[in-house]
């Protein structure tokens, strides 16, 4: 068994599974997996599979400290949508805050820390000069300046941006709604069909070889490097095509305006809607403002990436 430690926030949620996973089947390092519930169904499969399951809360920074002990490594990532839900846009900016603050913070107090990955997004509101502020970007990236203001961590410290998920279709402002009337599907958004998305595909597939090629090459990755988790790039209406192909049905893109749709999905659609808008107004430009941004070419990842097309098949409407 490796004595370098990785120990994985959140390892029974799409990123954190797709992490253990990775490196599980890699066996360069040991490996502990950070969950609230070791109870739960996937925490004790992750037991059953030898892999050390810890109890911590990203709420509660003592029991982080006590995670962390020992470890190489972190891989450190929140939920913005979890408390949105109860609390809204602006509550859900101050609860993923405080919890990113606490992530750091145990990180900074681990001795034996040598790599920190932290899961953010880009930077809506520098790109733009203020004009698209996206909640859930924006905790993020107030969390991504609080590790700049810890010289220490920050030479420690991988930012990695995750794409689009192929997965986000079960969100419902992105779910295909039948209409048996018409023999089809239609997907209703704000923003047109020509929007870029830049896509991780399969989530659970793909995230955790980029953190491999980013721990096995501290060398590029660090100090304080950018990596663009990213398989491909579509559009809006390109993607909902490929879903209609890889699910068999036949589906049309609906664009309707701002208040229609905010209405459908009263602050969800908002919050889902703004980002839509930023892509479209910044096609290219929107995942950049990082002086070095790493892709999966220049971290040589060659192993076999399931793109959007493949995750689509597996989705359960």
């Amino acid at each position: 068994m490796s004595d370098k430690l990785v120990s994985v926030v959140g390892a029974t949620g799409a990123q954190g599974g797709s992490v253990i996973s990775a490196l599980r089947k890699d066996g360069t390092f040991s490996i502990r997996a950070i969950t609230r519930n070791p109870n739960s169904d996937a925490a004790k499969a992750l037991s059953s599979q030898g892999v050390e399951v810890v109890k911590a809360d990203v709420n509660d920074y003592d029991s982080l400290v006590a995670a962390f002990s020992g470890s190489y490594a972190v891989y450190a990532v929140t939920d913005f949508f979890e408390p949105f839900g109860k609390l809204g846009p602006k509550g859900a900016v101050e609860i993923e805050v405080q919890q990113g603050v606490n992530l750091v913070k145990a990180a900074a107090a681990t001795s034996t820390l040598e790599h920190y990955i932290w899961s953010t997004l880009p930077n809506g509101k520098k790109i733009t000069n203020g004009k698209f502020v996206v909640p859930h970007f924006e905790a993020k990236n107030q969390i991504d300046d609080y590790i700049r203001s810890d010289a220490a961590l920050l030479s420690k410290t991988t930012f990695l941006w995750v794409t689009f998920y192929a997965q986000n279709f079960y969100f419902p402002m992105f779910t295909p709604i039948h209409v048996p009337t018409a023999e089809k599907y239609i997907q209703v958004q704000n923003t047109p069909p020509s929007v870029s998305i830049l896509s991780i595909g399969d989530a659970r597939a793909n995230v955790g070889v980029f953190v491999k090629a980013i721990l096995t090459q501290p060398e590029k990755t660090l100090p304080a490097k950018f990596v663009l988790a990213c398989v491909e790039e579509t559009t809006a209406g390109d993607m909902l095509q490929t879903w209609a192909k890889a699910q068999g049905k036949t589906a049309q893109y609906v664009q309707i305006d701002d208040k229609a749709y905010f209405d459908i999905w009263p602050m969800w659609a908002e919050e889902i809607g703004l980002m839509m808008q930023f892509w479209d107004a910044e096609g290219g430009n929107s995942w950049s403002g990082e002086a070095e941004i790493l892709t999966k070419e220049d971290l040589n990842i060659n192993e076999r990436l399931v793109g959007i097309e493949e995750a689509f098949t597996t989705l359960k409407f």
